[in-house]
């Protein structure tokens, strides 16, 4: 933005109300209360505010071409959330462009620029683990590029978003551990920022809430979700006095990473330390003994996404916010089951 440029961000800052709101205001949509579209345009009016009508006259030229951005090509989670966005995309006929953020935050505004730049028609995007501000997102507005969030969002930003229902898979999860006997039962969580880790974080706490065991701030431990992070911890949790009995590791990758410490330091799965992660990826099926996980429906959720995008873009629903959720489903398996 230049200095000194007013944008529809600053009117809806001026204004407490959404981006989302301005921007369908001045253009005038029927979606608007009449009184709320006239402070919106009599703010616009004192404070400036003066349209990009080259952004605007580009955004009317359609590419039918839809912008990804999501954290890693190399997940199986995200590679077929791709998977379902592209197999919809051909199917209304339009193509897809694909960028990896690489959970960089500067990687992710770089991505989003070159889309635009390419000028797509809309974006589907999944946030980076380092994310924390959302200016770049707001920019989408001014150019009235429509974009919809899957599996990582963020509440702060006012568009539709898919995601699966984490606290219920963690609570489902955590409250399989109980049934197993544990008590004593460590998460280890992803930094505390990403929409997931409190949601997953958030199952956990109300499962041993409802079981009526007392919560253990030091058995709640978060990850940089690196490998040496991951097995630094699990190294601490098998060697404190009171060493739990179930590990519920937040996402596959790390419970892996921890299976491997608990293997090189002769701890018995699951006999000494339950152990569960969440996500189903490939490799939690192989590894031994087999990890007891969540699914998410990855390929739902894509296609979800890129369906109600599409419908946006072909005024078939409205621009407002909405919020899908989908179901997950526990599958238990070996590192979970203790000998009754």
């Amino acid at each position: 933005m230049k200095k000194g440029q007013v944008t529809i961000t600053h009117i809806a800052k001026r204004l407490k109300v959404s981006v989302s709101t301005v921007s369908r205001a001045l253009r005038d949509s029927p979606e608007i209360h009449p009184d709320t579209r006239k402070k919106i345009v009599a703010m616009a009016k004192e404070m400036n505010y003066q349209p990009n009508l080259v952004a605007q006259s580009l955004r009317n030229n359609k590419t039918r071409t839809l912008g990804i951005v999501v954290p890693e090509l190399t997940s199986h989670f995200f590679a077929s959330n791709i998977s379902g966005i592209y197999d919809t995309a051909i199917k209304r006929g339009y193509n897809v462009m694909i960028c990896q953020s690489n959970e960089s935050y500067e990687q992710e505004k770089m991505n989003i620029r070159t889309l635009v730049g390419s000028r797509v028609d809309g974006l589907l995007i999944s946030l980076s683990r380092e994310t924390r501000s959302y200016e770049h997102f707001f920019e989408l507005y001014e150019q009235e590029i429509p974009f919809v969030l899957f599996d990582r969002v963020s509440e702060e930003i006012p568009v539709s978003k898919v995601t699966v229902n984490d606290s219920n898979g963690a609570y489902n999860l955590t409250q399989h551990l109980l049934d197993q006997g544990a008590r004593n039962i460590a998460f280890i969580s992803g930094p505390e920022d990403l929409y997931i880790s409190k949601k997953r974080k958030e199952g956990y706490l109300k499962a041993l809430e409802d079981f009526g065991l007392p919560i253990k701030p030091e058995l709640i431990l978060v990850s940089d979700l690196t490998t040496e992070c991951n097995k630094k911890i699990a190294k601490s949790l098998i060697e404190r006095a009171d060493r739990p009995d179930a590990i519920f590791a937040m996402i596959d990758p790390l419970a892996v990473d921890v299976m491997m410490v608990l293997k090189e330091n002769g701890v018995k799965i699951p006999e000494e330390i339950a152990l569960a992660g969440f996500t189903n990826n490939p490799t939690s099926e192989v590894v031994e003994p087999s990890l007891t996980t969540v699914s998410q429906p990855a390929y739902q959720i894509g296609k979800l996404a890129a369906n109600h995008l599409l419908d946006q873009l072909e005024g078939l629903v409205s621009t407002d916010p909405q919020s899908f959720v989908l179901d997950t489903t526990l599958v238990i398996r070996r590192s979970s089951v203790k000998a009754k």
